[in-house]
C-alpha cells in the first residue's frame, strides 16, 4: 500500500456521548472541559509534526445546542433492550446550557477541518452501537442520513467510519458502501478483541497486559476487502491513558514506540488510536507523551521514509475516491 510503511492514526471524537452510560456528566465536567481546551493543543502539535489523522466524530457533536439537537432527533431510533444505551433518552433528561458544552462542539469540528492533513469521518449520529440486541438495520440507515445530513451542512462529505465501542458489523457494510463510505475502522486481530460488547474479564486482562508487553506484531502490509469498495483497516494499538504510574507509562510508551520502530522498518502500516477524552484526565502529560510520540516518528521518518497518513488517504491509494 504504502512503500515505506505509514503511521496512521484515527481519534474517536465523542465527548460525553461516547461514555453517558457509565458516568455522572457532574462529576465529569472538568474533565470534557479538560478535552475541549486539548483538542486545539492536539491540533497545535499534528500541524507542527505534520501528522495526518482522521476524527472519527459522533454526528451529535455538529449541533449548536439542545434546540438544534431536539428538531434533529431521527423519525426511527434504535430500540435497545437496555434503555440506558439510548443517547436519545439520555439527552432528554439532561437538557440546559451546562451540558451543552459537553455534548455539543461544532467550533472544533471547524477548526479540526481548517487543520492541515485532518479529515472527519463518522462515528455515526448517537454513538450507534451496532450490535447492540433490539438495534436495526432500518435505524443504522436513520442514524448515517442524519450524521451525513449534518455534516453537508459544513460541507463535510464522510468517507471513513469507525463503529462505536468498536462493535464491528460486517451485516451493514452494504449500507456503508450505499453512503459513500470507503473506508471502516476494524479491530485488532486478535480474540481478546473480539466480542466487544459482550466482552470477559478475561479479554480486558489480556488487553491490559498487551499495551506493556508482548510480540511487535501489531504492524501489516495486507489490506482486508472487507466489501466491494469498502477497505478495511485494521487498529493495531489504542493509545492507553497516561495513569500516574511512572514504571507503567514509560512501559506503555516503550512499546509503542517499538511497534512504531518495526513498522517503519518492515515498511509497514501501524494504526493508532485513541479518543481525545483520554487525555482529559492528565492533560498536560497526555500533551506531553504525544508529543513524545510524534518526536519519535519524526526520527522514523528520518530513517526509514515512515509516512504519516489519515484513513481516507489510505483508501485512496486503492480506490479512486
Amino acid at each position: 500500500m504504502n512503500n515505506n510503511g505509514a503511521l496512521v492514526i484515527s481519534l474517536d471524537f465523542e465527548l460525553l456521548w461516547g461514555v453517558f452510560d457509565k458516568v455522572n456528566w457532574r462529576e465529569k465536567k472538568g474533565y470534557f472541559q479538560n478535552t475541549r481546551k486539548i483538542i486545539p493543543e492536539i491540533l497545535h502539535l499534528f500541524e507542527k509534526y505534520e501528522i495526518s489523522c482522521t476524527w472519527a466524530t459522533v454526528g451529535m457533536l455538529f449541533n449548536e445546542n439542545w434546540d438544534e439537537w431536539n428538531y434533529n432527533i431521527p423519525k426511527v431510533l434504535p430500540d435497545y433492550n437496555n434503555e440506558k444505551l439510548s443517547a436519545y433518552s439520555y439527552g432528554k433528561t439532561i437538557q440546559s446550557k451546562e451540558t451543552e458544552g459537553l455534548c455539543f462542539a461544532p467550533d472544533l469540528i471547524k477548526r479540526i477541518r481548517q487543520t492541515p492533513g485532518q479529515e472527519i469521518g463518522t462515528h455515526t449520529y448517537s454513538h450507534y452501537y451496532c450490535l447492540e440486541p433490539g438495534q436495526t438495520l432500518i435505524s443504522f440507515k436513520a442514524d448515517l442520513v442524519k450524521a451525513r445530513e449534518l455534516a453537508n451542512k459544513f460541507s463535510i462529505e464522510f468517507k471513513s467510519l469507525v463503529f462505536p465501542r468498536n462493535q464491528y458489523n460486517e451485516d451493514y457494510l452494504d449500507e456503508c458502501k450505499y453512503m459513500g463510505l470507503r473506508a471502516v475502522r476494524t479491530n485488532p486481530d486478535v480474540w481478546y478483541w473480539k466480542n466487544t460488547q459482550q466482552e470477559s474479564l478475561q479479554q480486558k486482562i489480556f488487553r491490559t497486559a498487551d499495551a506493556y508487553l508482548g510480540f511487535n506484531n501489531r504492524s501489516y502490509q495486507k489490506f482486508q476487502d472487507i466489501h466491494p469498495e469498502i477497505f478495511g483497516q485494521k487498529a493495531s494499538r489504542l493509545l492507553r491513558p497516561h495513569s500516574g504510574k511512572i514504571l507503567l507509562d514509560k512501559a506503555r510508551l516503550k512499546r509503542v514506540k517499538s511497534e512504531m520502530s518495526s513498522a517503519a522498518f518492515k515498511k509497514e502500516i501501524y494504526h493508532l488510536w485513541w479518543h481525545p477524552h483520554n487525555f482529559g484526565t492528565y492533560p498536560e502529560k497526555g500533551l506531553e507523551e504525544l508529543e513524545n510520540l510524534l518526536k519519535f516518528y519524526i526520527k522514523l521518518k528520518c530513517r526509514y521514509n515512515f509516512s504519516s497518513l489519515n484513513m481516507v488517504t489510505v483508501a485512496q491509494k486503492k480506490f479512486k475516491i
